[in-house]
């Protein structure tokens, strides 16, 4: 195992438990965000550039501001927090661990496998170019398909979003 893939396990472990627990909700999309990034360095690690390069602009970038959006909207504070009772929590911890021992259970006898690198290894296989190939080639119609919706729903959002009072769009 390469050193950068060791350190970017780290950080994305470490990071994913400071999600975790963190008590300021800020500080969990911020931990969230090193996260996302440590993922991209694995996906770069993997010849997978496009991967790396959506993850870290979709989630990191669109996803994460949606989320801090949402939690400078909500203002969570601890005072307006209500107390858990120590049932709720002894119950939570019940069937997280109870979760655990399934899947452990389900994951005892499976056998992992590697790649075997023979005559059908292909190293350009992640690349941007074929997937833009296969997308433009195997896959047109569905892609444009998709983009009609996106484009549909973006029409929708903003003939919701600019109503006027007693005014209707449909």
């Amino acid at each position: 195992m390469s050193p950068l893939f060791l350190f970017l396990a780290f950080v994305a472990l470490l990071s994913a438990l400071g999600v975790v627990f963190a008590k300021n909700p800020v500080h969990s999309v911020l931990f969230l965000i090193l996260t996302f990034f440590a993922l991209s360095g694995h996906y770069l690690l993997l010849n997978a550039q496009f991967l790396a390069a959506v993850n870290i602009i979709v989630y990191a970038g669109a996803i994460m501001v949606l989320f801090l959006f949402v939690i400078m909207f909500l203002n969570l504070n601890v005072d307006t927090e209500p107390h858990k009772p120590a049932l709720a929590k002894i119950a939570a911890a019940v069937a997280g661990g109870s979760l655990l021992l399934i899947l452990v259970a389900a994951l005892k006898d499976v056998q992992p496998t590697g790649a075997t690198l023979d005559a059908t290894f292909d190293s350009q296989i992640g690349m941007v170019d074929r997937l833009g190939l296969v997308l433009y080639q195997q896959y047109l119609l569905p892609f444009e398909l998709a983009s009609v919706l996106f484009l549909v729903a973006m029409v929708g959002a903003v003939m919701l979003g600019k109503r006027e009072a007693g005014e209707r769009n449909f």
